[in-house]
C-alpha cells in the first residue's frame, strides 16, 4: 500500500471509525429498548437475552475468517461488502413481525458487521505502521466506543420513547450508506502479499463451540443444568474445544494462529478482552431491567442515567491510548482493572443501586475502568505480530471481545433467570441480582491480575520470541513495538 499523507489517514480512521460506530451503536442502543422490544413482541429472559447474543455470537463466529478473507481478497472490497450487509440487516430488523424473525434478521446485521471491525483495525494497523502513531490511532478507535456507549442510551431512549423500539435500527441505514460511499472514493485497496487459505473445519468447530457453550447458559435456567439437552450441549462444547485445537495445532494455515498465544501479552490481552466485555454486558444488561423494571424510568431517562458510564468511557478511552503510546500497556490496565472492582463491589456488597449517589459513583468508577481497557487490548493485540497477518490478529483480538459480550449477557440473564420470580418482581430484583454483581467484579479482578502478570519484562520477551517464530526469521518482527516502551 502506498504511503499515504497525513490527511488522508486521519480520512481512513475516520472512515473506519463510523464503521465502529454502528456496530457498537447497536448494542448499547438495543439494550435500552429491551423492556419496549418485551412488552411489544412478548420476550421472556431468555429471548431478550438471544437479541443480543443472536448478533454478538454469530459476529464472534465470523470475525477470524473476516480478517483472513479481507487479507485474501483485499480489505476494502470484503469492508464495503460488510457495510451493504449491515445496513440491509439493519433495514430488516426494523421490519421484523417476531421475536424469532428479529433474531434471524439479527444474524444478517452479525454477518455484514463481522466484514467490519477486525477489518478496519486492520486497515488502521496498515495506514498507520509508526509504533506511537497507530497507538495514538488505536486511543481514537477506543473513544468510538465510549462515544457509541454515550450516545446510544440516550439516543436510543429518545427513538423508543419517540417511535417504537424499531426506530432504533434505522439510525445504521444513513450511516452506513455514508460509510459506503466515502470507502468507495477515499479508502486505498490493500491486502496481506501471503494470506492464508480458508479453513472451512476450523470454522464449523468455532461456530459448534461458541454456539453450544451460550445456548446451554442462556437455556439452563428454565430446562435445569442437569437436562439431556444442556448437558449434550455442554459435551458438545467441550468437544469442539478440543477437537479444534487438536485440528488447527495441525494445519499450516489455520484459521486461528495458535503460535500467537506463544506471546503471553497477546493471551493475555484475549483474556483481559473476554473479561472486559464480559462485565460490559452483564452490566449494561441489568442495569437497563433494573432502572426501568424496578426504578420505573423510562426508556429515554434510563439512557441519561447511564450517561456518567458512558460519558467517562469517552473520556478516558483516547486518554488511554496516548498513556499506551507513551509508558505501554501496564498503567492503563491496572487501572483499568480496579476501576471496574470497585464498582462492582459497590452493588454487590454495600447496594449502591439503593443510594442514587453510590449509584452514579458505580457507574462513573466503571465507565473509567471499561475507558481505559480498550487500547491497550487493541495495541498488545497487533503489537510485534507481522503486519502481514494483522487481520488475523486484530481478528482474535476482535472475537474475544464478541465472545465475552455474548457469555455477560448469556451468564448475568442466566443468574437473574435462576432468581425466578425474586428477579420478576420489582422488590426482589436487587437482592436476586447480587450474584451477578460478583460476576462482574471478578471480571474486573481477572483484568487487574491478568494485567499486571501479562505486561512485565517477561512477558515482553515472550511476545518478542513469538514475533520471530511467526515470521521465521531472527529479527524483530514488522510493526513490533521497538518505537514505543511497551510496559512499565
Amino acid at each position: 500500500m502506498p504511503e499515504l499523507t497525513h490527511r488522508r489517514r486521519m480520512l481512513v480512521l475516520a472512515i473506519c471509525c463510523m464503521s465502529l460506530l454502528i456496530v457498537s451503536l447497536d448494542n448499547t442502543v438495543l439494550n435500552v429498548a429491551l423492556p419496549s422490544l418485551r412488552q411489544d413482541l412478548h420476550a421472556s429472559v431468555s429471548g431478550m437475552q438471544w437479541t443480543i447474543d443472536a448478533y454478538t455470537l454469530v459476529l464472534a463466529s465470523l470475525l477470524m475468517l473476516a480478517g483472513s478473507t479481507a487479507d485474501r481478497l483485499g480489505r476494502r472490497r470484503v469492508f464495503q461488502a460488510g457495510l451493504i450487509v449491515f445496513t440491509l440487516g439493519s433495514l430488516l430488523c426494523s421490519l421484523a413481525p417476531s421475536l424469532p424473525w428479529l433474531v434471524a434478521f439479527r444474524m444478517v446485521q452479525a454477518v455484514g458487521g463481522s466484514m467490519l471491525n477486525p477489518v478496519a483495525m486492520s486497515i488502521i494497523t496498515n495506514t498507520f505502521t509508526e509504533p506511537r502513531e497507530r497507538a495514538r490511532a488505536i486511543g481514537v478507535w477506543g473513544g468510538v466506543v465510549g462515544l457509541s456507549m454515550a450516545a446510544g442510551p440516550v439516543v436510543g431512549g429518545l427513538l423508543v420513547e419517540a417511535v417504537d423500539w424499531r426506530a432504533i435500527f434505522w439510525i445504521n441505514v444513513p450511516i452506513g450508506l455514508l460509510a459506503l460511499f466515502l470507502t468507495m472514493r477515499y479508502v486505498p485497496h490493500s491486502r496481506a502479499p501471503h494470506p492464508r487459505r480458508p479453513d472451512p473445519v476450523g470454522q464449523l468447530l468455532v461456530i459448534l463451540l461458541l454456539g453450544s457453550l451460550t445456548y446451554a447458559i442462556i437455556e439452563a435456567p428454565e430446562s435445569g443444568w442437569g437436562s439431556p439437552l444442556i448437558m449434550s450441549c455442554t459435551a458438545l462444547a467441550v468437544l469442539s474445544l478440543v477437537g479444534l485445537i487438536g485440528y488447527e495445532r495441525r494445519r499450516t494455515e489455520p484459521l486461528i494462529e495458535l503460535r500467537f498465544f506463544r506471546s503471553a501479552p497477546f493471551s493475555g490481552a484475549t483474556v483481559i478482552a473476554v473479561s472486559a466485555f464480559a462485565a460490559l454486558g452483564g452490566f449494561l444488561f441489568v442495569n437497563t431491567l433494573y432502572l426501568q423494571d424496578v426504578r420505573g424510568l423510562s426508556a429515554l431517562h434510563a439512557g441519561l442515567y447511564m450517561l456518567p458510564m458512558a460519558a467517562m468511557t469517552l473520556v478516558f478511552a483516547p486518554l488511554s491510548g496516548r498513556l499506551v503510546g507513551a509508558r505501554g500497556p501496564r498503567l492503563p490496565l491496572l487501572l483499568a482493572g480496579t476501576g471496574m472492582v470497585i464498582s462492582g463491589v459497590l452493588f454487590a456488597g454495600f447496594e449502591a443501586e439503593g443510594s442514587t449517589p453510590l449509584l452514579f459513583t458505580g457507574y462513573v468508577l466503571f465507565g473509567i475502568g471499561f475507558g481505559l481497557v480498550n487500547a491497550p487490548i487493541t495495541n498488545t493485540a497487533v503489537s510485534g505480530m507481522p503486519r502481514a497477518q494483522a487481520g488475523v490478529a486484530a481478528a482474535v483480538a476482535s472475537t474475544s471481545r464478541q465472545v465475552g459480550q455474548s457469555l455477560g449477557v448469556a451468564v448475568i440473564g442466566a443468574v437473574l433467570a435462576s432468581g425466578g420470580a425474586a428477579a420478576a418482581a420489582s422488590e426482589g430484583f436487587a437482592e436476586a441480582s447480587r450474584p451477578a454483581w460478583w460476576v462482574i467484579t471478578g471480571c474486573g479482578a481477572a483484568v487487574l491480575l491478568v494485567g499486571a502478570l501479562t505486561s512485565g519484562r517477561w512477558a515482553r520477551e515472550t511476545a518478542r520470541r513469538a514475533a520471530r517464530q511467526l515470521e521465521g526469521d531472527p529479527a524483530p518482527a514488522d510493526g513490533a513495538p521497538t518505537g514505543s516502551r511497551q510496559g512499565g
